[in-house]
């Protein structure tokens, strides 16, 4: 039976003493609880050192944002997948439908930086998802077959078993509005089929297929349930402690 797995995205919120206490705060409310679910938190860069500090030893486990292709060189304002592993991530956050549609990243240079990730023994969150208009176009599953070959293009089985994909409807991202349960599955069970045609059933059921957009207390119960929906990625609700562990609670 596959593992929940929940992780909070912050994006570009907290400074170095608000991600403290959020990470403080997080790690009070699951003292002592028995959570049978696994805990992510990508805090920005530049609290990454300090938060892998304060996770140590706890259930919380670090992920970062994002990171560049290349071991090093002349890339202003990047950082590598060695600079993650050195501040104590696990996990990193690639391709999401932020960096896809304000940043231009291509399906290509998330190839790059998935392969990187691996290599350097990170696990990536891969995210893929379809916009609106590409919804309303009635191309959604057009869209995430396309993202997943060509994301996941060299990826072995075995690295297969390190990765995690997460399924966001940009629509949904920040929105308020929330793909229903049915809509989220109908989706999830389709990339689990793509995985399947790609790497075989075995790879298939063991892959963790996360969904986010809107993931709040409230809906993450029916959310949760889904028979493919294995998780969530986090935004708004993971930056205050009590809504974020609402989310674990349920899973």
């Amino acid at each position: 039976m596959r593992r929940k797995v929940i992780a909070g995205n912050w994006k570009m919120h907290n400074d170095l003493k608000q991600s403290e206490d959020l990470i403080k705060s997080l790690k009070e409310l699951l003292k002592d609880k028995s959570v049978n679910c696994d805990v992510i938190v990508c805090p920005p860069f530049t609290s990454l050192s300090e938060a892998s500090k304060l996770v140590n030893g706890s259930i919380i486990k670090l992920g970062a944002q994002n990171m560049h292709f290349e071991d090093k060189g002349a890339f202003t304002g990047e950082v590598s997948a060695s600079m993650l592993k050195s501040v104590g991530c696990e996990y990193v956050i690639l391709g999401h439908s932020e960096r896809r549609t304000i940043f231009d990243e291509s399906d290509e240079t998330i190839n790059k930086k998935i392969k990187k990730a691996l290599e350097q023994g990170l696990k990536p969150i891969f995210c893929i998802g379809e916009t609106l208009e590409e919804r309303e176009k009635e191309i959604t599953k057009d869209v995430v077959m396309r993202q997943v070959e060509k994301g996941l293009e060299g990826i072995s089985s075995e690295q297969m078993k390190k990765l995690i994909v997460a399924y966001e409807p940009v629509w949904a991202i920040g929105t308020g509005k929330t793909a229903t349960p049915q809509q989220a599955q109908e989706v999830h069970e389709f990339i689990r089929g793509l995985i399947s045609s790609k790497y075989g059933s075995d790879i298939a059921e063991d892959l963790v297929i996360q969904y986010g957009g809107s993931v709040k207390p409230d809906n993450a119960s029916e959310l949760l349930s889904q028979k493919d929906i294995d998780g969530a990625l986090v935004g708004g609700a993971c930056l205050k402690a009590d809504l974020f562990m609402g989310i674990i609670t349920n899973a």
